[in-house]
């Protein structure tokens, strides 16, 4: 750890000089990446600058221990070292977690898609239900969620749903969410009791910027079409929806829910842009292969990742085995429980992968 530690140090001490250079000053795109990378290393730096000093005072303490005669002199440096030890142990603890990779995608907003999957009206009804709980984790948090395209189920409930979310770290705290989500009830139709299964896919997808994610535009053909479902008079009678499909992947977004085409389109491209970045990612770890998938943070839509069964009031996280019986909580939105744990399970295992010791 502390051979990363000292290069972390080296690092921050040649951006340190890199930020004041006239070029550096010159081009804005290069200065904030550097005054990023300044920010980032300095927290590590500083926690590492006490880290040193605190090795440097248990040394010259113990010193002073094995040369002092004095008892009551030797007492009080006794305590001074047990506190200096526990003020190491807890500065090591702290540096593991800052030495763990990072995301770079975790303070961004993000794509969320909801798909209801086999099940068919029941089915749908839980893609509505697994919506609603999204909503109100936002809420809670203080997000912005915005519907950018819906397709409605027959019965209720939703067949698919695209939203936007906006807000601090969004994507660092959904990315835990895409997957298969399972239910477990008795439908109304059920005339026997009996308890049926039915799933939903989640994607969330970080909402990529141009500069992330280059689409050459030739390849785009953009459709337009009048809005269905409510929104009003001028919704529905202008062709302000927009259907965006890329060629090269046959990726197909729609984006239905304001009145002005030209905003449409843009919140489809960004839809395009994180489905594409997604696609790219999934490529670049298969060729490299050195990122092994994590169970926790892989993100695919074919793991089953949680089961709600109504009947025992039970939620069941199939990623860590962790179980809670308070479903209704859990779907009023309190999922803070299942994320920090999801999180804690990520950081360890990549401490464990990353030979983060002390």
């Amino acid at each position: 750890m502390l051979d990363k530690l000292e290069a972390i140090k080296e690092r921050f001490e040649e951006v340190s000089q890199l930020i004041i250079q006239p070029e550096a000053m010159s081009d804005m795109g290069k200065y904030t990446k550097l005054s990023k990378e300044y920010k980032d290393l300095e927290k590590v730096v500083a926690v590492y600058e006490t880290y040193r000093l605190t090795l440097e005072n248990i040394r010259s303490t113990k010193a002073l221990l094995e040369k002092e005669k004095d008892p009551e002199f030797r007492e009080m440096a006794k305590l001074e070292w047990e506190e200096l030890k526990d003020t190491k142990e807890e500065l090591e603890e702290e540096l593991k977690k800052m030495l763990i990779p990072k995301d770079p995608n975790d303070s961004k907003d993000c794509i969320l898609e909801i798909r209801s999957g086999t099940g068919g009206d029941e089915a749908a009804l839980f893609a509505g239900d697994l919506f609603r709980m999204y909503q109100k984790f936002c809420e809670k948090q203080n997000w912005n969620l915005t519907v950018l395209d819906l397709t409605f189920g027959t019965s209720g409930g939703y067949k698919e749903i695209i939203s936007s979310v906006s807000g601090a770290d969004v994507y660092g705290m959904l990315k835990y969410e895409s997957g298969v989500h399972r239910v477990q009830r008795v439908p109304a139709t059920e005339t026997q009791g009996r308890v049926h299964t039915w799933a939903a896919t989640v994607a969330v997808l970080p909402e990529m910027e141009e500069v992330d994610v280059q689409i050459d535009m030739n390849d785009v053909r953009k459709d337009t079409y009048c809005s269905s479902g409510p929104g009003g008079q001028s919704v529905n009678t202008t062709y302000s929806a927009v259907r965006l499909t890329h060629e090269p992947t046959g990726l197909v977004v729609t984006c239905q829910d304001q009145k002005s085409q030209i905003k449409n389109f843009e919140k489809a491209l960004k839809v395009l842009r994180s489905r594409i970045y997604k696609i790219e990612l999934a490529k670049r770890n298969e060729t490299v292969g050195a990122q092994r998938k994590s169970m926790v943070g892989s993100g695919d839509r074919s793991d089953k990742i949680r089961t709600y069964n109504y009947p025992q009031s039970r939620v069941t996280d199939h990623r860590i085995n962790k179980t809670v019986y308070n479903l209704p909580e859990v779907m009023e939105g309190n999922i803070e429980e299942f994320i920090s744990a999801l999180r804690f399970a990520e950081n360890a295992e990549k401490m464990k992968d990353g030979g983060i010791e002390a």
